[in-house]
């Protein structure tokens, strides 16, 4: 294969009119440069230049080369351009998944909100209730919602916003029944419980503010399932108690559908943490992207 170089060398030697000149100003010997050529012309197996003492032009052969050649390095300082353009100004797309719930009822107007600051970067939203592979299925960043120590792994990880989980009724149920002033009286309340691998059927209470024992209820859920939505869905229609984070119910709470219940304590922690699988050279657009999540997920998890 030729050596570019090469043809960065001879467009030189013809825009300056002769090696002399091409070589002052690239502060290369005139003797390589003429060598290069020669190497050049030998491999393509025609005469470029005609060279005498008196005389310096192109041939035939030479011209067609010489159009090629500036047209080849134009492009390649354009794609040199449009790179260093990428790292400097946020542009391109920024490949991005979450649970389910999380790009739901967090993430989705996060994005939103970076995409009208950002209009030159586009965003691929993935929402799936998996562990995606990041790195095999060419995503730029994942958001996981957790509440054990994530493992250990090539992946950077970054913390975003602790998303404790609270306790909610809806408020027809609260004005009906009345609403449990002590964690004991949840017994005499009808429960929605989020169903996960491993764990039982109660509730692990601690006090928000206090340093207290963890208090345990046992549960007989008059509805078990895995779906966030569905639990928010049953309490809002006055089946009974769920415990959520508070970020699935933040909206619900605001207008009055759902409240709180028994607010000075806690019915779990839950972190949520982006992963990226890199630890150096974040394109710009996934470095902002990360920030605007970093400076914007305590604003929409907390209540």
């Amino acid at each position: 294969m030729l050596d570019l170089n090469d043809f960065f060398y001879f467009v030189q030697i013809v825009d300056r009119g002769g090696f002399t000149a091409a070589g002052q100003t690239l502060r290369v010997p005139k003797s390589t440069l003429s060598h290069r050529i020669q190497q050049l012309e030998n491999e393509l197996g025609v005469r470029l230049l005609n060279r005498t003492s008196r005389r310096f032009g192109m041939t035939d052969s030479g011209e067609d080369f010489y159009r090629h050649a500036v047209a080849m390095l134009r492009e390649a300082e354009l794609a040199e351009t449009t790179i260093r353009g990428r790292l400097t100004e946020p542009r391109g797309t920024v490949r991005c998944t979450a649970g389910t719930a999380t790009m739901q009822f967090a993430l989705a107007d996060i994005i939103a909100d970076f995409l009208v600051q950002h209009p030159k970067v586009n965003v691929v939203a993935h929402a799936a209730d998996r562990t995606v592979d990041i790195v095999g299925e060419n995503y730029d960043l994942a958001v996981r919602a957790h509440s054990d120590p994530l493992p250990d792994s090539n992946l950077v990880q970054r913390t975003l916003a602790p998303a404790p989980w609270f306790l909610f009724a809806g408020s027809d149920y609260v004005k009906r029944h009345g609403a449990p002033k002590t964690p004991q009286d949840l017994q005499e309340h009808p429960s929605l419980f989020m169903m996960r691998t491993g764990v039982e059927p109660v509730w692990r209470l601690r006090h928000a503010r206090q340093k207290r024992d963890e208090i345990v209820v046992p549960l007989t859920p008059r509805l078990l399932g895995d779906d966030m939505v569905g639990l928010k869905q049953a309490a809002i229609k006055g089946l009974g108690v769920v415990a959520l984070p508070g970020y699935i119910c933040r909206a619900e709470v605001h207008s009055g559908a759902i409240e709180r219940i028994l607010p000075d304590w806690l019915a779990g922690d839950s972190t949520l943490t982006a992963l990226i699988p890199y630890r150096q050279g974040l394109l710009p657009s996934v470095r902002a992207f990360l920030d605007h999540l970093s400076a914007e997920f305590p604003k929409r998890v907390l209540m």
